[in-house]
């Protein structure tokens, strides 16, 4: 179920972090970042001011998140649809990532955040590509939080590339098709090492997924915000949390069933 929130009109007394219960808190969030584009036409500005403004909300999220006690956060950055936008719009975006990796590497290392990429890097230019590489590696050692951007991603070519890594596997005889599980295929996925999502977090009020972690969001809960994403503050974030420690997660059990094994456990 997904939940649509307006920014202007939080739950009572959701926006105070203190109310969120520390023992209840998601693992991993992961965000669409939507409304860049509408951010800027509502104010008569060109696209790119949007993906600008938008860039300073990434900032406060990782923060927040990192202060919060979030191990991973995953950042739907650039879309492989997003290679159909006009080739200036593109252009932009590739030279505002590149600034920000350049830009905020040494604010991310002071916060002990490690940075990881997933998607299609061939896609890239050699510049941002470089850029990454140089990010992932100086803050390979952190373990304050992970932060995951998904760039050049598309969740069916994943799934795709996936499924051609065990073919051919059993194409060269180490595998057999039988003995193919869904552990098995995880690890073949680009967030092999990386948990699940607990929460989805969507902006701009858009109830859909986008191709984002077609596998992964399997049993995520899903909160929908009303905010653009350049509007997006701490207290929405904080919000979305709160939701996400309202919901029962069964993950395909009852209610009683959760109750007897909660009870086993104390």
């Amino acid at each position: 179920m997904a939940i649509s929130i307006d920014p202007t009109g939080l739950t009572a007394g959701a926006s105070d972090s203190g109310t969120l219960d520390p023992t209840r808190m998601p693992r991993h969030i992961a965000f669409i970042m939507d409304g860049n584009g509408r951010w800027a036409k509502q104010r008569g500005m060109p696209r790119v001011e949007g993906h600008r403004a938008g860039a300073k909300t990434v900032r406060m999220v990782a923060e927040e998140c990192r202060r919060l006690g979030i191990k991973y956060v995953t950042l739907y950055a650039f879309s492989s649809e997003n290679w159909n936008r006009p080739e200036h719009e593109v252009g932009a975006l590739m030279g505002l990532f590149h600034r920000y990796l350049n830009a905020e590497l040494d604010r991310l290392c002071d916060n002990g955040i490690r940075l990881r990429a997933i998607g299609d890097r061939n896609r890239l230019p050699s510049y941002v590509v470089e850029s990454l590489e140089r990010a992932e590696e100086r803050s390979r050692g952190h373990s304050g939080m992970q932060l995951i951007l998904a760039v050049s991603y598309g969740g069916r070519d994943e799934l795709v590339t996936a499924a051609r890594r065990l073919g051919e596997r059993v194409a060269r005889g180490e595998l057999y098709p039988q003995d193919i599980t869904e552990e098995m295929f995880a690890s073949s996925l680009f967030t092999h090492d990386i948990p699940d999502p607990d929460l989805l977090v969507r902006t701009s009020s858009e109830f859909r997924i986008s191709n984002f972690l077609l596998w992964q969001l399997a049993y995520a809960e899903i909160v929908v915000s009303g905010a653009l994403w350049p509007e997006f503050s701490a207290e929405n974030l904080r919000e979305c949390i709160y939701l996400y420690q309202q919901r029962e997660r069964r993950f395909g059990l009852t209610s009683e069933q959760l109750a007897e094994a909660e009870e086993r456990d104390e």
